[in-house]
């Protein structure tokens, strides 16, 4: 049986690595505690047969009046490089898609988003002064790291919030049944700063499309110590109240 291994040990994760074996399928459990946001990827090819299988087992992702909102296009080789070229070449959009800092204005929320920051370049060995490098680091955003497939998220701009949070829950499935198949992943709202460009490469109208994100799919570089930093997580008892228990 399968152990169920808690999300702050490095030592988990690496073992829970290992390609996908059928006999020994990851629990819900392991395939939790070891998802993280991969920042640098192997150039291991990801198949076809892989992707299509990940992506039709989410399709019974749960969402609110099952209006199931999410759409995608995924990208790999060719025509991946190509807009990964374009957006190397270009300057962000002006206005943005849709803006996701808000919450920097709340103290305790900016602390949490500074000290995943500070860990993630800790391990880089960037340090806090040194602004070329940090933007520098920033902008592998545009390759996504390496990763050999990018998943493009989008829907139709008349979905509001609850719609949002369905997309959420379509992509956080993904990125469960990627760890199922020895796959790691990486969610990339700042794809968005391209948005309108991305949709032009892809064929998806800007009039009627939002885009929301980027999912960069692929192998983990085990060796890469920006994969293998402690996350910060709050504990339970400042997230959920129990009551009548």
């Amino acid at each position: 049986m399968t152990a169920t291994l808690p999300l702050s040990s490095n030592t988990a994760d690496r073992r829970l690595w290992l390609p996908r074996n059928p006999e020994n399928p990851l629990i819900v459990s392991d395939a939790v505690a070891s998802r993280r946001t991969v920042r640098s990827f192997l150039d291991t090819p990801v198949d076809l047969e892989t992707v299509t299988r990940v992506l039709d087992r989410a399709r019974m992702t749960p969402s609110g009046c099952n209006f199931q909102p999410w759409l995608a296009t995924v990208l790999t080789g060719e025509p991946l490089r190509a807009m990964q070229d374009k957006m190397l070449a270009a300057k962000p959009q002006d206005p943005i898609e849709y803006s996701f800092s808000e919450p920097n204005a709340s103290p305790r929320h900016l602390s949490r988003l500074q000290e995943v920051g500070a860990r993630m370049y800790g391990a880089l060995g960037v340090s806090r002064d040194d602004a070329a490098a940090r933007e520098e680091f920033m902008r592998e955003n545009l390759v996504s790291f390496g990763a050999p497939v990018v998943l493009v998220c989008y829907f139709e701009r008349f979905m509001g919030p609850p719609q949002w949070s369905d997309v959420g829950m379509w992509l956080q499935t993904i990125m469960l049944l990627l760890r199922e198949e020895g796959l790691d992943s990486c969610p990339q709202e700042y794809l968005s700063l391209h948005a309108r460009l991305i949709k032009d490469h892809i064929g998806v109208s800007d009039e009627t499309h939002i885009l929301f994100c980027g999912l960069a799919i692929g192998h983990r570089d085990p060796d890469a110590p920006v994969n293998t930093f402690e996350r910060p997580r709050l504990p339970l008892d400042q997230q959920v109240t129990f009551l009548g228990f």
